[in-house]
């Protein structure tokens, strides 16, 4: 995360209640810049390494059911910057037209092959390309589901 400066936070976060956590944050600036370099760093090795086992994946995915390999997923990051998550597709393709925004139990939408990546949690490879961009972080906050986002805000 680079730290932004005051005027450039969106208006809902420039607040007196804020402030003083910003303040706290501009003082570690340095630690910031080196928490990207590392996340930069870190992702980049992470994507070598899984570079292979994600082509196998895909490569599974494509001949399990018809659709793209990736599911792309609105987030919003601690600044209220949209972004789209990258995780490898684990249902039917448009299964979020067919159904609803959260799979409970045995959901029929999700693929043979959807179910073992979600049991190994290894739909979540692909998030590599989103710490890379820095869209995520190896340590940091969770990026929250869009619609999950609004329903709190309200």
């Amino acid at each position: 995360m680079m730290l932004k400066k005051w005027d450039e936070l969106p208006d809902f976060m420039r607040s007196d209640e804020v402030r003083p956590y910003y303040d706290i944050l501009k003082r570690k600036k340095v630690s910031l810049v080196l928490k990207r370099l590392m996340d930069l760093i870190g992702g980049l090795i992470l994507l070598v390494l899984l570079a292979i086992p994600m082509a196998v994946i895909a490569v599974w995915i494509k001949f399990d059911s018809k659709g793209p390999v990736f599911y792309r997923q609105e987030r919003v990051t601690i600044y209220g910057k949209h972004f789209k998550i990258h995780k490898f597709r684990t249902m039917v393709n448009n299964a979020d037209r067919i159904g609803a925004t959260v799979t409970v139990g045995n959901d029929s939408r999700i693929t043979k092959v959807g179910a073992k990546l979600r049991g190994c949690r290894l739909d979540e490879l692909p998030q590599v390309l989103d710490l890379i961009s820095g869209d995520s972080g190896i340590i940091g906050t969770t990026k929250k589901n869009l619609d999950f986002t609004r329903v709190s805000l309200a």
